[in-house]
């Protein structure tokens, strides 16, 4: 018999929703409540490896996500010239196994739609524009008070709800998220016909930019800058602000360029970093994913970190009779070190970046394959 019969999953974004779908069709009574009041997902798109990808096959949605997106088993660096010169090719490896692609990437909105259906065909009940109002912990479970003035008793709450947990704050953690010094530039195109992987240019108007096909028809492009004001701007400014740090690249960039005239397409926000000293949870509510630990976008492991972070926790909830240290520790020593050192490793690229430096970056990315193509 499991060790949780009835389970409140706060915040329905990567990790929220993979926890739900796994918990859910094994029997156990999931309530997934979201604070925002439908189902968004900010930025443009999102890079997933293979170890994502497993976890993704784990919960059964792995085709559907393979065929929302745009698969790729390999990337390149190019120059920031007038040519877009070709640097080197890479392959990239299987880190799921040989049976997935060893990348891809896909809009967050339609990854987010996916998994949200899924926890719902699970059996999970699904509320949006609701949160928690307090938290009540008690020996035998956590009783929960909700913004629309319902209540309810769960044996166990899992908080993942981000980088800026409510959760978090309500069990009196005071860390929190710290600026890296990098901002993140986002845009949504077309994909031009000859972009068919992950491609990346050092220099030029940002420290590091590139572009990722995210269907036949799409690519998310990125500029990673000094963190700056460009969060105050307005929508218009923006555009303006972005229309100029593109003009630097060249190749598939000027069909890129061209293709970025509504600032609803533009995204910037500022790369911060965190991990929470071990334990994640205090008593029966528990922290995963951006909640726990927020990755740098530099090695593209954040969602995966998350899709982990849910695998683990639901198995040892399946596996397990009760609740109890045992369960936490397990959880600790699967999850902790792991996590710390993909956000620890990305952070120091992020200091690379900042001091426009690069260091062993092929060494680095050797070992993340080395950790993340054994299972979690």
């Amino acid at each position: 018999m499991p060790a949780v019969s009835k389970v409140l999953v706060v915040g329905a974004g990567t990790a929220g929703a993979a926890t739900a779908i796994f918990l859910a069709r094994e029997g156990i009574a999931v309530d997934l409540v979201e604070i925002q009041p439908q189902m968004t997902a900010l930025g443009s798109g999102i890079t997933l490896h293979g170890n994502a990808l497993r976890v993704l096959k784990q919960l059964g949605a792995a085709d559907e996500i393979l065929a929302a997106g745009y698969s790729f088993d390999g990337f390149a660096t190019r120059a920031p010239d007038a040519h877009s010169t070709l640097v080197a090719e890479l392959p990239a490896a299987k880190t799921g196994g040989p049976d997935l692609p060893a990348m891809m990437g896909i809009l967050r909105p339609d990854l987010a739609r996916i998994l949200v259906a899924r926890a719902g065909q699970a059996g999970a009940k699904i509320r949006f524009g609701t949160a928690c109002a307090s938290l009540e912990p008690a020996a035998d479970g956590v009783g929960v008070a909700f913004t629309d003035s319902s209540a309810d008793h769960y044996d166990l709450v899992v908080g993942a709800d981000g980088i800026r947990s409510s959760i978090r704050r309500s069990l009196g953690i005071t860390a929190g998220p710290r600026p890296t010094g990098l901002g993140n530039w986002r845009v949504l195109g077309p994909r031009p016909a000859g972009v068919t992987r992950s491609e990346l240019y050092f220099g030029g108007s940002a420290r590091t930019a590139g572009y990722t096909p995210t269907g036949a028809e799409s690519l998310y492009a990125f500029l990673v800058v000094p963190a700056d004001g460009s969060a105050g701007l307005t929508p218009g400014e923006q555009l303006t602000r972005i229309q100029g740090l593109l003009s630097a690249y060249h190749g598939p960039w000027d069909e890129i360029r061209a293709s970025v005239t509504a600032a609803s397409k533009v995204h910037y926000t500022q790369i911060e970093t965190q991990i929470l000293d071990a334990p994640w949870n205090r008593g029966r509510v528990v922290l995963i994913g951006d909640a726990a630990h927020a990755c740098p976008p530099t090695m593209a492991q954040g969602a995966a970190m998350a899709l982990e972070d849910a695998a683990v926790l639901s198995e040892l909830l399946i596996t397990h009779t009760t609740v109890d240290d045992d369960l936490w520790a397990t959880f600790t020593e699967r999850r902790h070190a792991r996590a710390k050192w993909v956000v620890d490793t990305s952070t120091e690229i992020c200091r690379w970046l900042v001091d426009g430096t690069l260091g062993d970056l092929p060494g680095v990315m050797r070992q993340l394959n080395e950790l993340v193509s054994v299972p979690a």
